[in-house]
């Protein structure tokens, strides 16, 4: 499935998935659960993500903005405080902030958790590496998966530990 999805993403040019992304992240803007949150737990999108650095650096001055760091086969989660606090991380070589861990999973408001695909019950489908499997138990936040229409899928195997979204969505629109 992880294989079918890469070579979709391929089929599109990256001014095509960049204007699927802002299309997709100016209907969470206007979300209740993204206006009333106050801490946000978001992601530096790799290049073949719903692309989130434009959308991080808008709000990181309105709301906490927490960006996860890949440290050993977990991730930690920093307070993203502008572009000048990134260095580049090992494990994807993405952009992550530098600074103390931010453990404070309780107040974490609203998730927005990126997703090689999903389906219309919740289900996600990671890299495959389970980072996200280890960090969703732990948030007590309101979810919501997001993706490109074209990474939807009818049905995504699930294990016992997987963490059902509470939302998905995608350029046009809520899934779930």
């Amino acid at each position: 499935m992880r294989k079918q999805i890469a070579q979709e993403k391929r089929r599109h040019d990256i001014t095509e998935l960049m204007t699927k992304s802002a299309a997709l992240l100016e209907k969470l803007e206007q979300h209740p659960k993204f206006a009333s949150a106050r801490t946000v737990l978001l992601y530096y999108s790799l290049g073949d993500e719903v692309q989130t650095h434009d959308f991080v650096e808008k709000w990181h001055r309105q709301k906490t903005i927490l960006l996860p760091v890949v440290k050993g086969d977990e991730l930690e989660l920093r307070v993203y405080t502008g572009r000048q606090s990134l260095k580049t991380g090992e494990a994807y070589h993405i952009e992550e902030p530098t600074g103390e861990a931010f453990t404070a999973y309780e107040k974490i408001d609203l998730a927005i958790i990126p997703g090689v695909s999903f389906d219309a019950q919740g289900n996600r489908l990671g890299r495959g590496k389970g980072y996200y499997d280890k960090l969703l138990p732990l948030l007590h936040s309101y979810n919501i998966g997001i993706c490109y229409d074209f990474q939807v899928s009818e049905k995504i195997p699930v294990e016992p530990f997987d963490r059902v979204m509470d939302e998905v969505w995608t350029e046009n629109g809520m899934l779930k």
